[in-house]
């Protein structure tokens, strides 16, 4: 299940995880989910949150419509963002990109994927709708996203 988390095994993660599905679900919130996003507040305050769970938590904040975590989360997952190729993506410490051979374009680990989609997500879950600013922070994600997929338009996992 570690993997399915971006390498990341904490409780955290797991908390974030549950309270998105219940965030997608369109029903009202529950005292459970409220509980939840109390519990995820106060992880978001640690300083040395995983960049995986940084962008869960965002994501999860998004969904709550807590705009405040939210953009905090956001502007700390801007400081490790990866700029290259007039493109934006999100890596786990510690895992340096492959270099590219000629005529062969490498992949992202299917986390690196997973981590950015993520934070795609909470850049376009915004209530009002995102701003122009933020559209144009999308739009160097996804296309970072696109460049992963491969030829026949999947990814290298179900992730």
């Amino acid at each position: 299940f570690v993997s399915l988390q971006g390498g990341v095994d904490n409780e955290v993660t797991l908390t974030a995880y549950i309270t998105i599905a219940l965030l997608e679900i369109p029903l009202p919130v529950t005292v459970v989910v409220r509980n939840a996003l109390f519990c995820l507040e106060t992880a978001a305050n640690q300083k040395e949150n995983h960049v995986y769970t940084k962008a869960l938590l965002a994501y999860a904040f998004a969904l709550a419509g807590n705009r405040e975590k939210r953009k905090a989360l956001l502007d700390s997952l801007e400081e490790e963002a990866v700029r290259k190729d007039g493109s934006v993506h999100w890596q786990r410490p510690g895992k340096e990109p492959e270099a590219d051979l000629p005529y062969h374009r490498s992949r992202a680990p299917s986390a690196e994927v997973e981590v950015t989609a993520y934070v795609l997500l909470a850049h376009l879950t915004s209530q009002p709708a995102p701003a122009q600013e933020e559209l144009s922070s999308a739009a160097l994600i996804a296309k970072w996203i696109s460049s992963q997929q491969n030829p026949n338009g999947g990814f290298s996992s179900t992730q």
